[in-house]
């Protein structure tokens, strides 16, 4: 046979082969696509996901925070009124329907209220969670650390350190996130540019390994998708059962608030305003709205000193919700609101 029907013969075949070889790398390089685009699509809808529970659950915190903070704040002014009124009893012992309450000491009070009072300045000018880590810690713990911590001259700025226990940032794992959000950028990349056609300029045997490669990084990249998905479920479920202890805890602690704002109110009115300071000269209605005041002031004390987070020990993973101690809590000032409405 002459030797140009051989070559081409051979070229016909090769062409042949190159044809399969090209056609079964496009099919790679259109599975790769695909793959990639679930794995982004996957990724999307997962950070989103934890962007917008992360939001919420921080904004949740950050309230919670914030009005323990104010209520904390209040209690100098609270103090100062009961200092004034002559021959009042010690408000000692206060045990109600089993739950016990802590003593009204006006220094610890004061203390606390100062405390708050550094907490509050400098809230303004700090980062998202930090209100909220304050209530993740116990905000009247918070404030007395910090009131320590201001007395030596110590920038407001470095106690951000007593919202380490903060529920929505180092222990919810951002950092897995992130390297799910290079590991997609990276796996897009390399993508975008691998299919700019380089395998059909140089045959397709070469085309057919590039689709192999990609086909990889495509199902390297749904995996880390998977990853991330898995990474973001897991913290959702955490915020989920830390804000099903907050709410309710934000409730009743809004409830005692308002309660407690009205008395004070009614106190002011009484020493400040009609100037009168002496216990015997108080009505029975007026020395149980100031007994029912006090009641209050220990139940807030101790609310705002309830950590509504556990800081993980080891440091390596997600702060348990203070569930039980939270939801204790909530049922025993139920029972003190109850009492203090019915003896209105």
């Amino acid at each position: 046979m002459p030797l140009p029907l051989i070559i081409g013969g051979i070229a016909a075949i090769a062409g042949v082969a190159g044809v399969g070889s090209v056609i079964h790398g496009g099919v790679k390089m259109k599975e790769a696509n695909n793959t990639m685009k679930t794995a982004k699509s996957k990724q999307e809808r997962a950070v989103a996901l934890f962007e917008k529970r992360n939001s919420e659950t921080t904004e949740l915190m950050d309230s919670i925070g914030k009005q323990e903070l104010e209520i904390l704040g209040s209690f100098e002014i609270f103090s100062d009124i009961i200092e004034k009124i002559q021959g009042r009893p010690d408000f000692k012992d206060y045990k109600r329907d089993g739950v016990n309450l802590p003593d009204y000491e006006a220094e610890e009070l004061k203390k606390v209220s100062a405390g708050a009072g550094v907490l509050l300045g400098g809230i303004s000018g700090a980062a998202v969670g930090t209100a909220g880590g304050f209530a993740a810690a116990g905000a009247t713990t918070s404030a007395v650390m910090a009131l320590g911590t201001a007395s030596t001259g110590t920038a407001i700025s470095s106690l951000s350190g007593v919202a380490a226990t903060n529920a929505t940032l180092a222990a919810l794992g951002g950092g897995s996130i992130a390297a799910g959000g290079g590991g997609m950028a990276l796996g897009t990349a390399v993508l975008g540019g691998a299919t700019l056609g380089v395998g059909l300029l140089v045959g397709g045997v070469i085309f057919n390994v590039t689709g192999s490669k990609l086909s990889d990084k495509a199902d390297e990249a749904y995996s880390q998708a998977q990853r991330t998905e898995k990474e973001v479920n897991k913290i959702v479920g955490y915020f989920d059962e830390l804000t099903s202890a907050a709410k309710p805890f934000k409730t009743s602690l809004t409830e005692i608030e308002k309660q407690y704002r009205k008395r004070l109110s009614t106190l002011d009115h009484i020493v400040n305003s009609s100037e009168k300071i002496q216990w015997s000269e108080f009505t029975e209605k007026e020395k149980q709205m100031t007994e029912n005041a006090i009641l209050l002031v220990g139940l807030l004390y101790k609310m705002c000193k309830t950590s509504l987070i556990l800081k993980d020990q080891d440091g390596d993973g997600l702060n348990a919700v203070n569930k039980n101690e939270v939801n204790t809590m909530v049922d025993d000032a139920d029972k003190i609101l109850n009492e203090v409405k019915n003896a209105a």
